[in-house]
């Protein structure tokens, strides 16, 4: 099956015409998905010591503990419809004292690219428009830390997992079967996920937006910022890039894209893995999951902005590279954007801002 491709059309609808990537439509799945089943259970994980377990760390579990090379115990939460409030709660307390947020999502892939020149200014925002739009998000993942880039202790680490349907839901089966073998649990998602609406009535008050005090960080996060923005405003994004900036700028008043950081200085190419490694990071739980990459994006952040970003003080200097997202707007990485967008859709789509969307 094809999915379609969605046109403007006067007073804002949306025309749907062929030519896209494989997808599962509304109402019809593509095949049986299950998820994996070794090692998992729902009771309390394990302590890990090796990121590279063969067995999968499934995120039907309430927790999943790693010591890191310094001995300290890191946990990474998963957070269901049944502990939203309960979690929700703690986070505000924690982002008094710990006002930078690392986030990364997973989402349903690309399924609709823009029927417009592919050489045009915006073809990059139409595509993440169209997509965003038709699809849900899965998971997101939230990791906090204090200026000084510590992780707040025992659990820096929360993972949102949304409501979704793989018999309802419209995705790309190859972002479904990477997120089922990174863990996903799929059955879990459609009888306790989160409402985003409900997920966004409490993001609202809990002090991670609407506040420039608040250090939102990512790695080539134009689709991050769109699904959170879509669950923030519950409506379609804005039509056309200048709107967009101007919402995110609401809500997300200071924003550090690490894809964007890197376009600034030399040596460093490849996606947030080969970064993270690049720079001595290492890597805690399962890469495809939201919590381990957002945990990833923020010790990345703060390694390269120490090591590429100090001014004569010896202090971080961030003017060069504050609210740009890499891809997108007018600065200087917005032709290489939409290059990718096209190879991107031209696969089969991605699903995250680690695997797949915007991953190099």
């Amino acid at each position: 099956m094809v999915a379609n491709s969605v046109q403007s059309a006067p007073g804002g609808r949306s025309m749907l015409s062929t030519d896209s990537p494989p997808f599962n439509p509304k109402g019809g799945m593509m095949g049986r998905i299950s998820s994996p089943g070794p090692n998992w259970s729902r009771n309390n994980s394990p302590i890990s010591n090796s990121n590279n377990d063969a067995d999968v760390l499934s995120n039907a579990a309430p927790r999943h503990l790693f010591q890191t090379v310094t001995g300290e115990t890191v946990e990474i939460r998963n957070v269901w419809v049944e502990n939203l409030e309960e979690e929700m709660a703690v986070i505000r307390e924690l982002i008094l004292t710990h006002p930078y947020v690392a986030m990364d999502t997973e989402f349903p892939g690309v399924v609709a690219r823009p029927v417009s020149e592919s050489f045009s200014h915006d073809y990059q925002y139409k595509s993440l428009k169209v997509n965003v739009d038709l699809l849900k998000i899965i998971q997101l993942g939230l990791s906090f830390s204090d200026k000084d880039g510590n992780l707040a202790k025992g659990c820096p680490c929360w993972q949102f997992n949304f409501k979704f349907n793989l018999s309802d839901d419209m995705f790309a089966q190859d972002s479904i079967d990477l997120l089922v073998n990174s863990g996903i649990s799929f059955e879990d998602h459609a009888t306790r996920g989160i409402d985003p609406i409900l997920f966004g009535e409490l993001l609202m008050v809990s002090g991670l937006v609407l506040d420039d005090g608040v250090k939102w960080v990512s790695y080539h996060s134009g689709y991050d910022y769109g699904y959170l923005l879509k669950i923030l405003t519950t409506v379609d994004l804005p039509s056309d890039e200048k709107s967009f900036f101007d919402v995110l700028k609401v809500y997300f008043p200071t924003i550090y894209d690490i894809k964007y950081m890197t376009s600034l200085v030399d040596g460093h190419f490849g996606g947030l893995q080969k970064l993270a490694d690049d720079l001595g990071c290492p890597r805690l739980g399962p890469e495809h999951q939201a919590g381990s990459d957002s945990l990833l994006t923020m010790t990345t952040h703060f390694a390269l902005a120490n090591q590429k970003f100090l001014d004569s003080n010896g202090k971080v200097d961030d003017t060069k590279y504050r609210n740009e997202l890499y891809g997108y707007g007018s600065n200087h990485t917005a032709h290489k954007g939409r290059s990718h967008s096209q190879a991107l859709q031209g696969s089969n789509g991605a699903l995250s801002s680690m695997s797949g969307s915007e991953s190099h």
